[in-house]
């Protein structure tokens, strides 16, 4: 294993990209940067603090009347450009964001850049096509029309699991609908977002248009959420975060757009295609190294076909190969630090004393493994509806099997979490599918597959999993102002309603 992106030469002068620039954070505090399938520092940067949050919201506000000036032909051809940028670096961002995240290459060359450039493309169309209610006299003696406007300067937060999908979901629709931003990213991961910053600027974005500040959540994060000049703020994270981020906002009275923490169900019922739900299980629940919002964690699976399952879905696990990420036959790479593996490992350890672990549950211990943050895949039975392995999101490679007996109670099992961000249903019956994607509380419900998303589709929760959307023109509405417009069409000096204040009808 080794550094297969140059960090330290790429990253020299800083890791906030600030006004079109590389530069020095200010907080008087360094972060490293840690390989997690080696333990090796990749770069040490100086954090973030309130005056580059400051300094980057300046940027933003100075870029606003420009670049929200821009016709939407404009502001499209732009990120068509910036799309094509991406695209002749993706071999670039591919390695970059395996290095920092511990992701296998074919992941990351198959699913996270090419899922960005499409996500570029899709918003540098979406730009062109801002809509309203038609224009008409609604009141009979007015003409209305909507306007749909850009907010101003968007402050946003970005996770460390989809470092650079995640910068592309926030950035995208709100430059598109012509508002510039600021994005903290996460620090473990800033490689990707600065390179993204840099390559709109490549585009011909203007400078301020995209800023990025490295730092940390309580200093730099804070300041942003309530910067007075901030307009909207977008967070994806955990749940309690996502609590401190809405506490914050409201004091400022900010539009808010949450993206929270998941439970995705995988719900199976006995007519399913028993080896298409297998698969689609282990592949649901271990992607990126089970590090995903939407991953499967519980699985339901009706009485008949359970024992089945769960025999095939240990084998189909026990064949899924770790090691260096940059190698083309690893499947799965280590999470994202030794302290998360920790957090991942307590659950399991924990549930032990009131479940059983039917494989995995442990690090691995072959060659060349030791020394990262690897976790075997584990898969968990005989838990308790109401146990922490069942109920809390693990973010890890670990999948928990509970058995169920009628339709009614695999969907009431389903929905029994207080999250809602995505689920899965497996049947080959449409009507109990149909019923299934009906009643289940989620954003995003597959039928007979789990994980696939595109850009023109919503992605967000419902309940503790937040509110507001990402990627699609849903998202991309968000990012605008309504307004209506009222023409009187009378030219009368004295309108009948007015007597309604003043006077006696004429």
């Amino acid at each position: 294993m080794g550094n297969r992106f140059p960090a330290q030469d790429r990253f020299a002068d800083g890791a906030q990209f600030i006004d079109g620039r590389l530069r020095p954070g200010t907080s008087g505090r360094t972060h490293a940067v840690v390989d997690p399938a080696t333990g090796d520092e990749l770069l040490t940067y100086e954090l973030a603090g309130e005056a580059d949050v400051d300094a980057a919201v300046a940027a933003a506000l100075a870029a606003f009347p420009g670049w929200a000036g821009a016709t939407p032909g404009e502001r499209s051809d732009a990120l068509h450009r910036f799309a094509a940028v991406l695209a002749e670096r993706a071999a670039e961002f591919a390695a970059a964001e395996s290095l920092q995240c511990g992701k296998p290459i074919k992941l990351s060359t198959e699913f996270d850049v090419p899922g960005t450039v499409d996500n570029a493309a899709f918003f540098a169309g979406a730009a062109r096509h801002l809509e309203g209610a038609s224009a008409g006299e609604y009141s009979g003696d007015h003409t209305s029309y909507v306007r749909r406007e850009p907010i101003g300067v968007v402050g946003s937060i970005a996770p460390w699991n989809y470092p650079l999908q995640m910068a592309a979901w926030k950035i995208l629709p709100a430059v598109a609908a012509g508002n510039t931003i600021v994005l903290k990213p996460s620090e473990l991961t800033p490689f990707t977002s600065l390179m993204f910053a840099q390559a709109a600027q490549e585009a011909g974005i203007p400078d301020g248009v995209i800023n990025i500040v490295n730092g940390a959540g309580a200093d730099a994060g804070e300041r942003l959420v309530g910067h007075p000049d901030v307009v909207m703020t977008s967070f994806t994270g955990s749940t309690a975060v996502g609590k401190r981020v809405a506490e914050i906002a409201t004091a400022t009275v900010k539009r808010l757009h949450l993206e929270l923490g998941g439970k995705a169900p995988f719900l199976v019922f006995d007519d399913a295609d028993l080896e298409a739900a297998v698969q689609g299980a282990v592949a649901g629940a271990l992607i990126n190294t089970g590090q995903d919002c939407t991953a499967a964690t519980r699985a339901y699976v009706q009485r008949p076909l359970y024992d089945a399952f769960v025999s095939a879905v240990a084998a189909l696990m026990e064949t899924v190969r770790l090691g260096d990420p940059f190698a083309p036959s690893t499947d799965m790479g280590p999470l994202i630090s030794y302290a998360h593996r920790e957090r991942v490992a307590g659950i399991v350890d924990r549930a032990r004393g009131y479940a059983r672990v039917v494989t995995g549950g442990a690090a691995p211990d072959g060659a060349g493994l030791a020394e990262g943050a690897y976790y075997r895949p584990t898969l968990v039975v005989d838990a308790a509806q109401d146990s922490e392995i069942v109920q809390s999101e693990i973010f890890g490679p670990v999948l928990v099997v509970l058995p169920f007996d009628s339709d009614d109670e695999g969907i009431r099992l389903a929905n029994d979490t207080p999250y809602g961000l995505a689920a899965s249903v497996w049947s080959r019956d449409v009507y109990r599918t149909g019923r299934a994607t009906r009643e289940i509380k989620a954003g995003c419900v597959w039928v007979n597959d789990h994980i696939p998303i595109i850009s023109e589709m919503p992605h967000g929760g419902y309940k503790a999993s937040g509110y507001g959307k990402d990627m699609s023109a849903y998202s991309f509405e968000e990012y605008t102002q309504v307004k209506h417009v009222m023409y009187d069409n009378t030219a009368v000096a004295r309108k009948d309603w007015h007597r309604t204040i003043f006077g006696d009808r004429l």
